[in-house]
């Protein structure tokens, strides 16, 4: 037989309940097993049946699902330290944990005034206190979980101390916690002993015994111990076993770490009973201490996302309203990150001869180093309303900038054009993608300018006049648009954009850029988004 329970989170104190039946009913209704009112809990929501030492979760028709890890199930087999979850609100989660009953009989003897027995029957609920952690929202859970585990071992061992180290993503043993006799955490991030036994252990996998250091030849090897009165030694592997389906022997086991106890007395450490015990603990442990970690990452990938969703909100800020116009132009813009933020942005600027200035840039890379230069770019790029001269001027000052910032091989390719009121259009272009100019049925790409901003500390830029009649549309593009790919690989390219421009040559700027974001989308379907996607649209209407 299997001893079983629930560990209940339900908003109010986690609590245990024993599956004492064959089939144990959960619902809203009265007459269950496990009463939960929930309002996403239907009165009839699922049952565990036990067959034989296995336990199996069915969903009885509820209206909105039961979910084991994650995934929603009908019928599922629980494992021990399975998270089931009733609703999709989250509102009701249970932790579920079984244990063999022979398991914790076997290791029954005198240990003072209590048994091995009803200790390690304690100690199995390390995993489930997990949930009381939780609760508690604690910033230092995985702390919390190594202390209550070694102060679990020492007092079921009768050790002086005991510590936990566990493994890096590398395999290797990294010192985490020490404890001593009373519930005290020993100072500093190492512990005075040898890392032989510990590192043997992880990696055998079978606990290690040393009843007396001093016996044979273990001097030689654990002399460091042995001079801080160190002489009993007891360590265990930290071992997390996974199954396949019910019946099946272990499919995986996976070693996170070790637990060691030492003592200058021989004590309860040398029981046999006392042996069974911690084995037990560490595999209760194990799984606390993993649900621990995964608990913390979880943590931390939520706050950075948060943070990253600040961060594209505050970029997205930066950018200016997506249209602008004035007697004699249109214009509207839009950048479509690929990440939570990007590395694009355009710009809009009123020049010192009153002239309309479009700015179009691509910093290098992606996500948040290219996010910051792009920042930087935004700020220099904005002083230059205040100066003379004209965009070939404005993209010295900003290589000058980046070069003096020295942003390694971080770089910037830009686009700047100023369209004055009698349509001649000032533009140079630092590297950027040409864009494309369509007037009536002639097409030309602006090329004019000089190299990328931010690497050559004397490069130069050209500028070219362009003279706009009533009518003319320009295309400034970033090459997450030409260079967006579909499913098989291949490029958007140049001749969809002018298609795209072609198609609503007599619309407004806004179909014209609505168009080109929707064929891009559509052409990329089951693709990912490989690169920033940012475009403005500029309409010269005449004096």
């Amino acid at each position: 037989m299997s001893d079983a329970w629930l560990q209940v989170s339900d908003g109010a104190n986690p609590r245990r309940v024993a599956i004492e039946k064959d089939v144990f009913t959960i619902g809203r209704r009265a007459g269950n097993d496990l009463k939960l009112s929930a309002a996403d809990v239907s009165r009839e929501h699922a049952e565990i049946a036990r067959q034989g030492e296995q336990f199996v979760l069915r969903d009885r028709r509820s209206k909105f699902g039961t979910f084991v890890n994650g995934a929603r199930v009908t019928e599922h087999p629980l494992r021990h330290g399975d998270t089931i979850r009733l609703g999709q609100g989250g509102g009701i989660e249970m932790l579920f944990f079984c244990q063999p009953v022979t398991a914790l009989r076997s290791s029954a003897a005198p240990l003072g005034d209590r048994t091995v027995t009803t200790a390690a029957g304690d100690l199995r609920q390390v995993a489930a206190l997990l949930e009381a952690l939780r609760a508690l929202g604690s910033a230092r859970l995985l702390d919390e979980v190594l202390a209550m585990v070694i102060d679990s071992a020492i007092d079921l061992g009768g050790a002086e101390r005991g510590f936990i180290m566990l493994a890096d993503a590398g395999g290797r043993l990294e010192f985490k916690l020490a404890r001593a006799r009373g519930h005290v955490t020993l100072p500093g991030q190492t512990f005075e002993t040898s890392r032989k036994i510990p590192e043997e252990v992880f990696g055998t996998g079978e606990m290690r015994v040393e009843l007396d250091l001093l016996d044979g030849d273990l001097p030689a090897a654990h002399a460091v111990t042995i001079a801080i009165g160190i002489r009993h030694v007891v360590c265990v592997p930290l071992r997390l076993v996974r199954y396949v389906d019910v019946g099946e022997t272990p499919a995986e086991e996976k070693r996170i770490g070790v637990l060691y106890l030492d003592s200058p007395e021989q004590g309860t450490l040398a029981s046999p009973a006392v042996h069974a015990g911690l084995e037990t603990l560490a595999a209760e442990a194990a799984v606390a201490i993993e649900n621990a970690r995964l608990y913390r990452e979880a943590v931390e990938k939520a706050k950075i996302e948060q943070e990253l969703q600040i961060a594209a909100e505050i970029q997205q800020a930066l950018l200016p309203p997506p249209a602008w116009s004035a007697e004699h132009f249109e214009a509207v813009g839009c950048s479509v990150p690929c990440r939570a933020v990007g590395g694009d942005f355009f710009e809009y600027l009123t020049m010192a001869d009153g002239s309309a200035g479009f700015v179009v840039a691509d910093v290098s890379g992606k996500g948040a180093p290219a996010a910051l230069l792009t920042a930087v770019t935004q700020g220099v790029l904005a002083t230059q309303t205040t100066y003379g001269g004209g965009p070939a001027a404005a993209l010295s000052r900003v290589n000058e900038v980046l070069v003096r910032r020295a942003t390694g091989s971080r770089f910037v390719t830009v686009f700047f054009a100023a369209l004055s009121k009698d349509g001649r259009l000032v533009y140079s272009n630092a590297g950027h993608n040409p864009p494309i100019l369509v007037s009536g049925s002639t097409v030309r790409r602006l090329e004019a300018g000089g190299l990328i901003c931010g690497l050559f500390e004397h490069a130069s830029y050209a500028e070219e006049t362009v003279q706009l009649s009533p009518g003319d549309v320009l295309l400034i593009f970033s090459d997450g648009v030409s260079e967006a790919l579909n499913a098989a690989g291949e490029e958007f390219g140049d001749e969809r954009i002018l298609r795209c421009m072609k198609a609503h040559a007599q619309g407004s700027v806004r179909e014209v850029l609505d168009c080109l974001v929707q064929t891009v989308r559509t052409f990329a379907s089951g693709a990912t988004q490989s690169d920033d996607i940012t475009a403005v649209v500029v309409r010269y209407r005449g004096q």
